[in-house]
């Protein structure tokens, strides 16, 4: 059995930047097993696969170890694949996702994605976070992920986590964040619990981060760059409690796999 496959680096406006995501669409649901295997084998921080249904589309995000409820880039990827490869003929996208319904629409040149907030609260600096990221930080909040408040970019670009260390931490993932020069804000995001050290970048930590930043330097349109070796830009607006992220992607890949037959009899 044949799928089309593409690979989009999202959050990018040239290939080999951003966030790599796997797309693949499928006709119908496949076994849950075959679609973790799936992701396993890309070895990308994420892969989409969606599939068509009467009002839009359903949409599963897997890592190579679990499935998760939110993915940002790889929402952008899948849009892009539907946009530029598959002639979607609308102006806009609705997904249904683990997270409810997710918008899609072109904006200028780039997508802009419509996403729930999630908004942290502030709770005791953790031993244990401090100890796996080895730099004291001002503030820490949490939600599904601890976000970690640092006062200058060099101390995010210097962070060496113990990633050891941080897959033991109770959360989804850390976010760590400080003011930017460029840009309104800058971060990083480690996810070792389910299986990314490091993501490239990371659209759906900007649903917690947006509204902190929104709220600290009171403005509504910011824009925001996470300092991963590969980089990212976003563009963000906090729109009461939702969270707007545009970015651009690039088709890196095009291609298909191959599924033995007895696998979608797992």
């Amino acid at each position: 059995m044949k799928l089309k496959l593409y690979q989009v680096d999202a959050f990018a406006d040239q290939v080999f930047k951003g966030n790599p995501a796997a797309v693949c669409p499928l006709d119908k649901w496949l076994p849950d097993p075959l679609l973790q295997s799936i992701a396993a084998e890309n070895n990308l921080s994420e892969t989409a696969f969606f599939v068509e249904t009467a009002g839009g589309y359903e949409l599963r995000w897997f890592t190579p170890e679990v499935e998760v409820n939110l993915c940002g880039h790889a929402t952008l990827a899948s849009a892009h694949v539907l946009f530029h490869h598959l002639d979607h003929d609308s102006s806009e996208i609705l997904f249904q996702t683990k997270s409810g319904g997710l918008k899609v629409w072109r904006s200028d040149e780039r997508l802009m994605m419509d996403f729930p907030s999630n908004p942290a609260e502030q709770v005791d600096i953790p031993e244990q976070l401090v100890a796996a990221l080895g730099i004291d930080p001002d503030e820490v909040y949490r939600s599904v992920d601890y976000l970690v408040i640092y006062e200058r970019r060099q101390q995010i670009e210097n962070l060496d986590p113990d990633f050891f260390r941080l897959r033991k931490v109770e959360t989804r993932g850390v976010i760590v964040t400080a003011p930017g020069q460029e840009v309104d804000f800058v971060s990083r995001f480690f996810a070792p619990a389910v299986g990314i050290n490091e993501d490239p970048v990371t659209g759906s930590a900007h649903t917690t981060l947006v509204p902190y930043w929104s709220a600290r330097l009171g403005k509504q349109r910011l824009k925001a760059r996470q300092l991963s070796r590969r980089g990212g830009e976003l563009h963000c607006n906090m729109k009461e409690s939702r969270v707007e992220i545009a970015g651009n992607a690039c088709t890196y890949l095009e291609g298909a796999i191959t599924v033995p037959e007895e696998k979608l009899m797992l």
